[in-house]
């Protein structure tokens, strides 16, 4: 039994759980979901407990046939899923039996969709992680986004039919996706290296994601941010959310993909809380800044 075989992969779909942690030190990235709010509320509603990986779908999803009955949610942008052609409510966990079809389209609102099925997704563990890890060319299924063709397992969860039924009780609330956010910032490592207009520059401008972004990090266009003296430095480790400004003055938010250390002077880290609705921007949709202390980010 395959469980699912992809009929169409969409524009890029890889499967990912939350990450892979603890080798930063040897130059493996982090890799894992864009989305941590959308990724954990598809587990939630289709009862997996666990680090489960699940099929992240990017602005235009995929279409899977399966060939064995399961337990399915989907979770962030709006893709229009349809089971058979019947438009499926997200945010619930619904049946997919042995036969059907589950497209998804264009999204229409926000950028990434989660595909969770109860029991996960049946890949190899690397490091302690089922991530996709699309540079090193490892994790998640062979260590590529998805193609049309592949096949994939779906994990085992065994539960009891009263389980089963409250399991598919479920449901969470919908969230929709803004296109022009304020993005909250703790002041990064080298904010002293930009001068007084600089930061103003940073903190008062209105910046548009380029469509030169990907899962590694997003660019952004818009007035450049002027340095005191030069922005290199000695590389050092990069944070999710880190904001270098390069020496064209165009800052870039590293995200799930980013290299594990860079050499370019970070003026501040999008927070934590904050970064579900960063990475569900598309290009040309525009995000603003707003310095906070780190005791703020930290009851955030």
């Amino acid at each position: 039994m395959m469980g699912m075989k992809i009929l169409f992969a969409g524009s890029l779909s890889t499967v990912q759980d939350k990450g892979r942690f603890g080798y930063q030190k040897s130059g493996i990235g982090t890799s894992g979901v864009m989305d941590y709010e959308a990724y954990e509320t598809a587990n939630y509603l289709v009862g997996n407990e666990h680090d489960e990986a699940v099929i992240e779908a990017t602005l235009f999803g995929p279409t899977i046939q399966f060939d064995e009955d399961c337990i399915c949610a989907v979770t962030g942008a709006d893709m229009g899923i349809k089971l058979d052609e019947v438009l499926v409510e997200m945010y619930q966990p619904f049946r997919i039996m042995a036969g059907q079809t589950l497209s998804m389209g264009m999204a229409v609102n926000g950028c990434r969709s989660y595909i969770a099925f109860m029991g996960g997704i049946d890949v190899p563990v690397i490091m302690n992680s089922r991530s996709t890890n699309l540079k090193c060319h490892f994790g998640g299924y062979e260590g590529r986004a998805l193609k049309n063709g592949d096949e994939l397992k779906i994990g085992k969860n065994v539960v009891s039919d009263e389980e089963v039924a409250k399991i598919l009780a479920r449901k969470a609330k919908k969230v929709h996706y803004d296109t022009d956010v304020k993005l909250r910032v703790v002041e990064g490592p080298q904010e002293d290296y930009f001068t007084e207009k600089g930061k103003k520059t940073f903190y008062g401008s209105s910046y548009e994601i380029s469509v030169d972004s990907d899962r590694m990090g997003f660019r952004l266009d818009g007035p450049e941010i002027e340095n005191v003296n030069g922005v290199d430095i000695v590389s050092d480790g990069i944070a999710l959310g880190a904001i270098q400004v390069p020496s064209g003055g165009k800052p870039i938010i590293l995200l799930a993909d980013r290299q594990t250390t860079g050499g370019y002077a970070k003026i501040g880290t999008v927070c934590r809380v904050d970064l579900s609705k960063l990475v569900q921007l598309k290009p040309k949709d525009k995000v603003r800044f707003v310095k906070i202390s780190v005791e703020e980010a930290q009851k955030l």
